[in-house]
């Protein structure tokens, strides 16, 4: 049998620091509406700068990464599963709201991670 260098958590967390380039057509805030039993992902729009970071499109301001930002979605998505969710997303919005790949294998781990917590009963805290 091989054997993983750290834990497969180790392994996630460090994953998880990694550069990653953002998608110039917006990012996702993803949560679980547990009365309606959903996975909802809504959609806010940005701008790249010249420094990579993403920028609002109405204020031209950075939008920061941390704390709570008022800004108005520029659509939600919502499913009961991952799989129905990525359909909404990826097959059934065109044109697509998702321009990178890296992004998109994200949002579907991220939405798998949203349906194990919503099956389970059990807090989603996006990563």
């Amino acid at each position: 049998m091989v054997q993983l260098a750290g834990t497969l958590a180790e392994i996630d967390d460090k994953l998880s620091k990694r550069h990653i380039d953002l998608d110039p057509s917006g990012y996702f805030i993803i949560y679980l509406d547990l009365e309606a039993r959903l996975i909802c992902a809504k959609h806010f729009t940005n701008i790249i700068d010249d420094r990579g970071l993403a920028v609002d499109p109405d204020t031209g301001k950075p939008i920061p990464v941390r704390g709570k930002v008022e800004r108005t979605a520029s659509k939600l998505f919502t499913g009961r599963t991952a799989k129905e969710l990525c359909i909404a997303i990826f097959e059934q919005n065109q044109p697509c709201v998702v321009t990178l790949l890296d992004h998109a294998a994200y949002l579907g781990r991220e939405f798998v991670r949203a349906e194990i917590a919503l099956i389970n009963g059990s807090e989603y805290v996006q990563d």
